[in-house]
């Protein structure tokens, strides 16, 4: 069931995600996550890792993906449109995110397109914040 990947920063997204709250897929069959994960490469130009899973279990936020690295808090952040501008704004945020020393961006530096869309903050192993 657990797929090894490497182990770098990396956004993981839902890839069978809902492409609107009230809409499966698209109108060619395609399902918004795997959208959102192509668009997020194409804004990652290869700086970064996009993984795909299916299914993160936050099926009513839609476009769901979580920011990982070792040693730093994680973060969901969903109810994204899986366009090409959406994606620039999460790979913006995820640039300043995986340049901090434990996750933590200041929110003056946020992109405005990832602002109302973080769901849940994840300590990393072995730390809580304080």
């Amino acid at each position: 069931m657990l797929k090894p990947v490497g182990d770098r920063p990396a956004i993981v997204v839902c890839s069978t995600c809902r492409y609107t709250p009230d809409q499966r897929d698209d109108e060619d069959g395609v399902r918004g996550g795997a959208l959102f994960a192509q668009a997020l490469r194409d804004a990652a130009g290869g700086a970064f890792e996009v993984q795909e899973m299916p299914c993160l279990f936050a099926c009513s936020q839609h476009c769901v993906v979580h920011l990982r690295a070792e040693g730093k808090i994680g973060y969901v952040l969903g109810k994204f449109e899986p366009t090409g501008e959406s994606a620039r704004a999460v790979a913006d945020y995820f640039r300043l995110y995986a340049a901090s020393r434990e996750g933590v961006v200041p929110y003056k530096e946020w992109p405005e397109g990832v602002k109302g869309h973080f769901l849940v903050r994840v300590p990393p192993t072995g730390f809580v914040t304080d």
